[in-house]
């Protein structure tokens, strides 16, 4: 494990999210990043980069910019990541967010809304993901008008036309952007480092959350997110989270985000324990004694 180095700044007392942005060797993607968290959110933020590595410029830059940051002189994998800087976060709710995302205009305030109609703090919210390329993924919105790098971005086009794409609330809000309270990050504690470097840590930390009693996981439609998907993880040795997840949990990772999420459905309010049903029995089975 490489050692961690802490730097903060004078805390902003008007800053309403702590904005956690893990990043390696990715500088003119999480400089992107973070411009368009100035430019284009309603309330100031505050931003705490974790440098891994950053052999390109990253950390010297991130100085300069004087954003609170982590750094570790190699890459130490998106769990440690995110829990480093979240020892940073001096507001009382925490965004995740990768360093391949540009935020649409407003992003902030439309989750903003949906804490500001809850009357608990019971809750786990993703933003709504746009993409150059279709995956399957039911709750990201697919659109190649707005490039698929930095050298093709078109930036105006995207803050023109991002909320012309109809998509409703969703169930299963689990991966990145998504917004927590710091105290239920804190309860479940963080992300769990036994998955890094990061296969499968974003369905174990919904898990956790399932575990201590959250039933509010839920996509917002309005606010919007480009993702470039300029993956890092092909430069990393990968864990096999697949079965981490389901030697821990007892069920495959699938199999709970299909039927404890019902993920990609239609958002109809907090979700129920599912029924045992004969197939999510096999799975469990399955799961306990793989063949």
């Amino acid at each position: 494990m490489e050692r961690i180095e802490f730097k903060e700044y004078s805390p902003n007392p008007e800053a309403r999210f702590s904005i956690v942005i893990p990043t390696w060797n990715n500088l003119s993607y999480v400089q992107l990043c973070v411009d368009s968290i100035r430019k284009n959110s309603r309330y100031p933020h505050q931003v705490i980069l974790h440098v891994n590595e950053g052999s390109d410029g990253t950390l010297a830059w991130a100085e300069e910019q004087k954003l609170d940051h982590t750094s570790s002189v190699r890459n130490v994998g998106v769990c440690y990541a995110v829990n480093a800087a979240a020892t940073l976060v001096k507001t009382k709710y925490l965004v995740y967010m990768n360093d391949d995302m540009y935020v649409c205009p407003d992003w902030d305030h439309y989750l903003w809304q949906e804490i500001e109609a809850l009357d608990h703090s019971q809750f786990f919210i993703s933003s709504t993901i746009i993409e150059p390329k279709d995956t399957g993924n039911r709750c990201v919105i697919v659109s190649d008008d707005f490039g698929d790098s930095i050298e093709n971005f078109k930036e105006d086009a995207l803050k023109k036309q991002c909320m012309d794409f109809p998509k409703e609330d969703w169930q299963g809000g689990t991966w990145p952007p998504n917004i927590i309270p710091k105290k239920l990050w804190d309860l479940v504690g963080g992300y769990s480092v036994e998955f890094s470097p990061g296969m499968y840590s974003d369905p174990d930390f919904s898990r956790k959350l399932w575990e201590a009693g959250v039933r509010l996981f839920k996509g917002c439609g309005r606010s919007r997110v480009f993702h470039f998907m300029c993956k890092s993880t092909g430069r990393v040795v990968k864990n096999d989270g697949r079965r981490q997840f389901r030697e821990k949990w007892g069920i495959p990772s699938s199999k709970f985000t299909k039927y404890y999420l019902n993920i990609g459905n239609p958002f109809d309010g907090p979700l129920a324990e599912p029924e045992e049903t004969l197939t999510l029995k096999w799975a469990r089975l399955r799961a306990r004694f793989p063949f």
